[in-house]
């Protein structure tokens, strides 16, 4: 699976040998589980199990509450408040569901952040961050069609807001609304389709995760330094690598058992802390929430797509140019997917021939600066779409799109580097001191 010289599944007994001839799944596993692996990953490398977590987790949940949800206007409310009261342990699956979901993207976006500091795009990764991008959209358009279900209040108008931007797209956007809504406005039908795609979206994106791995296994795994393992013999890999088993596996364990002990302490003590109280209101088309609030995990990227409003200079700019074809909404909805755009094409906007941020003196505090930007568009985004939280979130927006489009290109070429080490034995043993020491 991996370039690293190491050692492959060699089948033992005589059944071993049957098996593996016809269908080498042990050896397949054998190769997954053994595979050499930077010994200098630090803990920001542990988000990979607390994510596959999610999944399975997700997906259990989300089955077993499927069984009894009734995708259908009159009883969606009703039958989401049955699980709540009547279905033994349905109000604890709900909210393990629910929570999971934050839990999932709040995974997810460390995971993205530690890859834009460490290079984990860079080559030969780039495949494995377009994969990972796209499992992050399938996972935004699944979290989304989620939030549609229980058919509360929050539900209903998030539906309506949020399928509305597609028919900002000039000539085919009225079609393609219509196509996902399954008629004139978010009624039954789209229930159904929201219902059978969030159903639906889990399993590709397990399969996706698939690839996923068996990507970063054929590249071998990042590390902190950017260095890659000495390729040269199985006995310089060895000095660079540890098998993935036991030693970061067990490691893996305890912080995916950590972090599951604040999980479920959130489960127990306060389930709906992140949550909308108007959501627990039946949905009801004749009665508008004074404020439309998407889930935390949208609400940066909502806060870009209300950031650019008719007033902007960008946006008339883009109207006049374009005959008055691109309007503030679709600005808005350009800008949005845009931002996301810009994520996934990093590997060729990062010009800098250092991979890992640790020795980018410049690149860190721009680093640093697009965390507190992304916190403060999400702040944004949980409030009124009025000053002064709209000039903030345009300069937040702004910002977002300058480290992509600017800030990262230039750095390649202004910035100075600091050493890196020679090889990932050498960053170890300097972090862990491994060495042994002469005698005095």
């Amino acid at each position: 699976m991996s370039g690293i010289p190491h050692d492959h599944y060699e089948p033992k007994s005589g059944f071993e040998k049957w098996l593996h001839r016809r269908l080498p799944v042990v050896g397949l596993m054998y190769d997954t589980i053994m595979i050499p692996t930077p010994k200098n990953l630090n803990w920001m490398w542990i988000w990979g199990i607390v994510l596959a977590y999610c999944l399975v987790h997700m997906i259990v949940t989300g089955i077993i509450l499927a069984m009894h949800y009734t995708p259908h206007v009159d009883y969606a409310f009703a039958s989401v408040e049955h699980i709540m009261r009547d279905v033994r342990g349905g109000h604890m699956l709900r909210y393990l569901h629910m929570n999971g979901a934050s839990l999932f993207f709040l995974a997810v976006y460390i995971h993205i952040f530690r890859g834009l500091y460490y290079g984990s795009y860079k080559a030969p990764r780039e495949v494995t961050w377009i994969i990972g991008m796209l499992i992050f959209l399938l996972m935004m358009a699944t979290g989304f069609m989620g939030y549609v279900l229980p058919w509360g209040q929050m539900s209903f108008w998030g539906a309506t807001v949020i399928t509305g931007l597609f028919g900002a797209i000039p000539f085919i956007g009225e079609p393609i609304q219509t196509w996902l809504l399954g008629g004139p406005a978010v009624d039954n039908a789209t229930l159904n389709r929201f219902f059978s795609l969030h159903y639906l979206l889990p399993f590709v994106i397990a399969a996706l995760v698939i690839v996923h791995i068996w990507a970063f296994h054929t590249t071998g795994n990042n590390n902190p330094t950017g260095v890659d393992v000495r390729r040269g013999s199985k006995e310089e890999a060895e000095k660079d690598t540890l098998p993935f088993w036991p030693y970061f596996v067990i490691k893996d364990l305890f912080a995916l058992a950590v972090i599951l002990a604040i999980f479920f302490a959130i489960v127990g003590f306060m389930p709906n802390y992140l949550g909308h109280p108007d959501n627990y209101i039946e949905a009801n088309p004749l009665v508008t929430p004074s404020h439309i609030v998407p889930e935390w995990y949208f609400l940066p990227f909502y806060a870009i797509l209300r950031a650019f409003t008719s007033d902007v200079w960008v946006v008339m700019f883009a109207s006049w140019i374009t005959g008055g074809i691109i309007d503030a909404k679709f600005f808005g909805v350009l800008a949005m997917f845009g931002s996301i755009i810009v994520m996934v094409l990093v590997p060729w906007l990062d010009t800098s021939r250092v991979r890992s941020g640790r020795f980018r003196p410049q690149f860190k505090w721009w680093f640093y600066l697009l965390i507190i930007d992304f916190i403060v568009l999400m702040w944004c985004g949980a409030m009124p779409a009025e000053p002064p939280y709209s000039t903030i979130a345009l300069i937040g927006s702004a910002y977002w799109f300058a480290y992509f489009l600017v800030i990262l290109p230039l750095l390649g070429v202004i910035e100075k580097p600091t050493a890196a080490p020679a090889t990932i034995e050498e960053d170890f043993e300097a972090h862990y001191g491994t060495k042994p020491t002469p005698a005095e």
